[in-house]
């Protein structure tokens, strides 16, 4: 057998074997599995996801009435996670490289304080600060009935933050297509304005440029399409609200734990990264009289963000993958909604299945997309 004496043959002998042990180990846990329902007349397959969900879900990202299949259902509980993921990781980076910047302050007080911050964050399990602000948000703010009247159509109340809302009757997606055509092109504006400036060395109003890039597409949506909004104004009723907007605990207290949480990760990336760009880089910029604000943002940032990134994207991961913990208090993610799938249904296998591959196939995605941005701030040898 001369091919088997070929590394390169024997390595991809073993991976396929490997492969094929795996999948005969899975085939057999499945047949296994399916035996024992079929035994206990326990049904199985994903046909349930086309029966009627006939439960209220009390906060959706997307359309959804208890009529829906089950299947619109696990899509509300995506799109849940999706929202509250999304915002706590951009309001987290945000507030995370602000405070990354106090901890270096030449301040002491700032600096502690910002230490302090880090430390209590990183030290105490997110769970318990989960409990902690649902439980301030429900006692600090008095029932339905006693709701404070913030402004004419809002009120605030224990049960949340409920204010007028548009609701579009017909163009939505017009406008979504015009935001996007909008932000596309106002990137494309500045990015070539941006290198003629490099070349040329005239300096043009960039920013006012690219925002008339994206507003001109709204506005164009505004005069040809067919636009219809109606102003929802919520009313106090004896023992609860109706319409507009309505902003829940549950909602606000994951966003806000999720949100510190990951501030303080990032916050302790950027010192790291910042840290680790040669002092000499700073001695540089200091003597070509930047001030210390400007080095830090065209000169030192820049460099530190190619040590950032890689262990930002293990930040983000942990992010999606916390949002979990929402069921400790009742915000209606892919985890609740599945697990109320479980109880109605019975099929637990495929529950857990659908959501263990959706958290699955978002890691992934997120781990692309971070490393597709790391490649390209890389440096690059010539």
């Amino acid at each position: 057998m001369p091919l088997f004496y070929d590394a390169r043959i024997r390595a991809y002998l073993y991976q396929v074997i490997a492969i094929g042990v795996v999948l005969l180990i899975a085939w057999v846990m499945f047949s296994t599995a399916s035996a024992n329902l079929a035994k206990q007349d326990i049904a199985t397959g994903f046909g349930f996801l086309a029966r009627q969900a006939g439960f209220v879900i009390t906060e959706t990202a997307i359309t959804y009435e208890p009529i829906d299949p089950i299947g619109r259902a696990i899509l509300v509980g995506i799109a849940n996670t999706g929202k509250v993921s999304l915002l706590a990781a951009l309001l987290g980076t945000i507030l995370g490289l602000l405070v990354g910047i106090g901890r270096l302050s030449h301040n002491p007080v700032l600096s502690r304080l910002m230490l302090a911050y880090v430390e209590a964050l990183r030290n105490v399990p997110l769970l318990l600060y989960l409990l902690l602000w649902y439980s301030l948000i429900i006692s600090a703010f008095p029932p339905v009935k006693q709701a404070i009247q913030m402004l004419p159509g809002v009120f605030l109340s224990n049960s949340g933050l409920v204010m007028p809302a548009l609701h579009w009757e017909s163009g939505f997606s017009a406008m979504v297509t015009a935001l996007v055509v909008g932000i596309v092109a106002a990137a494309s504006v500045a990015r070539i304005l941006g290198r003629r400036r490099v070349v040329t060395g005239k300096d043009r109003p960039i920013a006012l440029i690219a925002t008339i890039a994206l507003l001109l597409p709204l506005v164009a949506a505004l005069l040809l399409a067919n636009i219809s909004v109606t102003w929802d104004v919520p009313e106090l009723g004896r023992f609860r609200l109706s319409g507009g907007y309505h902003l829940r605990p549950e909602f606000v207290a994951l966003l806000l734990g999720l949100t510190l949480s990951v501030s303080a990760n990032v916050a302790e990336i950027v010192r790291a990264g910042i840290q680790a760009v040669s002092k000499g880089q700073w001695e540089a910029a200091t003597a070509l009289g930047l001030s210390r604000a400007r080095t830090l943002k065209l000169v030192i940032l820049p460099q530190a963000l190619r040590i950032i990134i890689p262990p930002l994207t293990n930040t983000y991961l942990t992010v999606f993958k916390n949002s979990s913990l929402a069921i400790a208090i009742g915000y209606p993610d892919l985890v609740m909604v599945s697990n109320t799938i479980m109880n109605q249904t019975g099929q637990a296998i495929e529950s857990i299945a659908i959501f263990m591959g959706v958290y699955l196939g978002l890691s992934i995605l997120i781990s692309l997309v971070m490393n597709w941005y790391n490649a390209k701030v890389a440096l690059r040898e010539r």
